[in-house]
């Protein structure tokens, strides 16, 4: 691979939150819809692995998912910014992603749904927002600037590419690159193999997330007051975690998220973004690995 080319600045484009904070809550609300079709049409995996959504060469999709004797698609395409309905029977069927309010949207998206055929019931409530508004009464997020989604799904692309490598690395169980779009945002996650302690008060989502001892990277597009930025993670946490020395310089322990931070434009920054991020996810696994006794030399090339 040419290291140059994927560490050129269209690879790695500049998105500050203000920039696009509008575009990015209301698109944020758009790919729940897509993803809770997901959630209602596939089999329950492990750590919810059926649920996320995948990066493409155009933007983000769910996969094919199962309809009687039919299959079908849904992605997200920020080139020709549409949203794309596909089916094993040869349908073809899209909604344009323009400025529009999330009701709209969603009306438009169910009788896409319905016109394709595929008869599906989702809870029409976002999750893991503040102070969540109804699909079907949310008239406040109608943002959609085409190219700031094309710079975050380009920013996806580039960061998926990395996670691959990174994940390549790993002989043990290890979750797909996946866009979990509750969070919205892009992870891979290693296992080592043993059960973790139970949480107490956790609820049946996390209790099947955090079943097994974790190490997770990954990114996110920020909100609120901060940034994007990338995070590795440790559950259970082990003792002197927040204290190692990790790569690259950047990066630092939040100690309120209890997780190691990398913010993207000090990526953006360094001579080589991949290698950076490549350093900042085997130097935060590591200090998990080491620091919680993981069985390195069977789970590792």
């Amino acid at each position: 691979m040419n290291q140059l080319s994927r560490d050129g600045p269209p690879c790695w484009p500049a998105l500050p939150l203000s920039s696009w904070n509008d575009t990015r809550a209301t698109l944020h609300l758009w790919v729940q819809m897509v993803g809770k079709v997901r959630l209602a049409l596939t089999p329950r995996v492990n750590h919810w692995w059926n649920v996320p959504l995948y990066v493409t060469s155009r933007g983000l999709t769910t996969s094919q998912m199962p309809y009687g004797d039919r299959a079908f698609e849904l992605r997200f395409d920020f080139i020709d910014h549409e949203l794309v309905l596909q089916s094993s029977d040869g349908l073809h069927k899209t909604v344009p992603l323009a400025p529009r309010s999330v009701a709209d949207f969603y009306e438009r998206f169910m009788d896409l749904l319905r016109s394709a055929g595929f008869d599906v019931k989702i809870w029409k409530m976002p999750v893991e927002i503040p102070d969540p508004i109804p699909f079907d009464g949310d008239q406040a997020h109608a943002s959609y600037d085409p190219e700031s989604a094309r710079k975050f799904w380009r920013i996806l692309l580039s960061i998926e590419q990395v996670l691959e490598e990174f994940r390549a690395r790993f002989l043990g169980k290890s979750s797909p690159v996946h866009f979990f779009w509750g969070s919205f945002d892009l992870a891979v996650t290693r296992f080592s193999g043993r059960r973790a302690p139970e949480r107490p008060g956790a609820d049946s989502i996390t209790r099947e997330a955090y079943s097994h001892e974790v190490s997770s990277a990954g990114f996110w597009p920020g909100s609120g007051t901060m940034d994007a930025a990338f995070y590795s993670y440790a559950a259970p946490e082990p003792p002197n975690f927040k204290t190692a020395r990790v790569l690259p310089s950047a990066a630092r322990y939040d100690a309120q998220l209890s997780e190691f931070v990398l913010l993207y434009d000090d990526l953006r920054k360094t001579p080589s973004p991949s290698a950076a991020l490549l350093d900042f996810c085997q130097s935060t696994y590591e200090a998990a690995a080491h620091l919680a006794s993981w069985d390195r030399k069977a789970l590792e090339r």
